[in-house]
Order: C-alpha cells, then structure tokens, then sequence
C-alpha cells in the first residue's frame, strides 16, 4: 500500500517553455529537503509552444513530476479547478510558473501552516512585486467589502490544507479572491510576507483589461461572501432606497399639485414613479432568492465546513 502524498505543488503554466527546466529543478530540490512524500503537478493551460514537452523532460529527472494538460487554453481559474482535483497532498501549494515566486520560501508556508491555519497567502512586498497605490487601494477596498484584511488578496503563491481545495468552486477571475471565499466558509487565513522576482523569460500574461474586470469580480465576491445567504437584505435595500426617492418625489410634486391646483413637473413624476416600480422589481427579486436559497439548504447542498476530532 502507497504512502498518502503529503505535499502537492500545484503550478499553471502557459508558454513557459524557458522557464519549466529551473523551476523544476528547484522544487525538486525544495521537495526533497523536507523529507517529506511529494508531488509537482503542472497544469498545462493550452500552450502554444514547446511547454508540456519540457515538463516531460523535467518528469523523466523526477518522476514525483507529472504534466495535466489542458485541452484548450481555458484559464487559471480553469487550471486551478484540474489541479485540485488531481491533488492528493495533505497540503497544496500554488505559484505561477514565471520563477517570479522563489520555490525556496516554500517551507515558510509550511512553518505557517504549522500553527494551525487552513489557507496561508502571500504578500509581496517588496521587489517588482512591490504593491502600487491602485493595488493598494484594491486591497483596502476588497478588505472592506468582504471583512478580510490582508495586504494582497491577488499573490499565486499560497499553501492550502486539502480540505480547503476541495471545497472551494471557482470560476471566472474569482481565483484572485480565493482567501476571501475560504473565509467567508470560515477558514483561518493567514498571510506571510515573500519576495516577487523580475520575469527571467516570456511575457506577462496579463492586460489593461484586467483591472476592469478585477472591479466586477470584486463585486461578485462582495455578494458571495456577504449577501449570499441573505439575498433579500442586499435587494431590498437597494429596493427600498429607490422606493424612498421615487416615494419623496411624487410626494412632493402631489402636494405642490394641491396647493397650486395643477400638477407641474411632468418628468420628475414620471420618475418617482419608474424608481418605486424598480424598487417593488428589486424586492421581489430579492424574495425568490430567498425562497431558492432555503430550497437549496433543504435539499442539503448547503453543507457547512467541519473538522471531526
């Protein structure tokens, strides 16, 4: 009977061909050093150049490597979701493939871990990595709205026990929120500072677009973490914040109506009256997700996060 894998390192790659030969040598080495069974998977996210070959080559120097290869270029969300499934370590570790994330400062995640932490993130701190002000403001911002504080919520490089990994979903972008969805299943996080080194070879893969579509993720992980399970507080808020303007207007407008004999104002009436309908639409909304949400915790499907001793 096999040993249970005690440690998988989990590592998206796309067009890294350059950079596979380094960065697998060092996590061999950083592997073996702990004495400790492992394994190194490499999610393959659709590359178009010569990447899943050099992880075979880097397999046959240590066959504890193994290359998941995705068929088409779908994403880290995408990559993440293969690698967890596929991961049977007691601890994960995540980092991208660029030899931006130093496979040396490994064992401080596991130091971490040891103090009885589900899910450790890094904070880079310094270096190329070094958090500008929009980053920073980011950072605030996502802190406030989903009640984690950390200094950078968006660091590939963490270490996760495998229970965490296995309940988490994600889809989209959302993998840059990760710590904030643990928490939110009520996972202790903690956070370790490390350092960010200059790409030695490729290209970034990453745009303009991203911050924009960081903003909209944001706001689903605000929704998720918080209103998730109390829809009608989020909607019929929003509900009654537009049913008391649109209220106040046509209040008014009546009243004046009375008093000088003719109703004035024609548009701002036709106003109140569109913002009461869109607050009566945002409350029943807000309604039949709660009623769908109590038939999903019936059926069982919303099963709470446990440890039995």
């Amino acid at each position: 009977m096999s040993q249970p894998i005690k440690l998988s390192i989990v590592v998206p790659v796309y067009n890294e061909q350059e950079n596979i030969p380094e960065l697998s040598s060092r996590l061999t080495q950083v592997c073996s050093s702990q004495k400790t069974s492992y394994e190194i998977l490499f999610v393959n996210d659709g590359s178009t150049d010569g990447t899943l070959d050099a992880i075979r080559k880097a397999k046959q120097k240590d066959p504890n490597i193994s290359a998941i290869d995705l068929a088409k270029n779908s994403g880290k969300a995408q990559a993440y979701t293969a690698g967890f499934a596929e991961a049977q370590g007691q601890i994960v570790i995540t980092m991208d493939g660029d030899l931006q994330d130093a496979p040396e400062e490994i064992p401080n995640f596991l130091k971490k871990m040891e103090e009885g932490y589900d899910l450790v993130t890094g904070w880079k701190y310094t270096g190329k990595g070094k958090r500008s002000l929009s980053s920073k403001l980011f950072n605030h911002v996502a802190g406030k709205l989903t009640k984690l504080s950390i200094h950078d919520s968006n660091c590939p490089f963490k270490a996760y026990r495998s229970e965490v990994v296995k309940n988490l979903k994600v889809y989209g972008d959302l993998y840059r929120f990760i710590p904030a969805l643990a928490y939110w299943k009520g996972y202790r996080i903690a956070e370790i500072k490390v350092e960010n080194y200059p790409r030695q070879h490729g290209v970034t893969k990453y745009g303009a677009s991203r911050a924009l579509s960081g903003f909209f993720d944001l706001m689903t992980v605000a929704f998720l973490t918080q209103y998730i399970k109390r829809p009608l507080h989020f909607f019929g808020l929003a509900g009654l914040i537009f049913g008391s303007i649109g209220f106040l207007i046509d209040l008014v407008i009546v009243i004046e109506g009375l008093i000088i004999g003719k109703v004035g104002h024609q548009a701002l009436l036709l106003l109140g009256l569109v913002l009461i309908i869109i607050s009566v639409q945002f409350i029943f909304t807000g309604l039949l997700a709660e009623m769908q949400f109590r038939l999903f915790q019936e059926q069982g499907k919303d099963i709470p996060v446990y440890k039995k001793y």
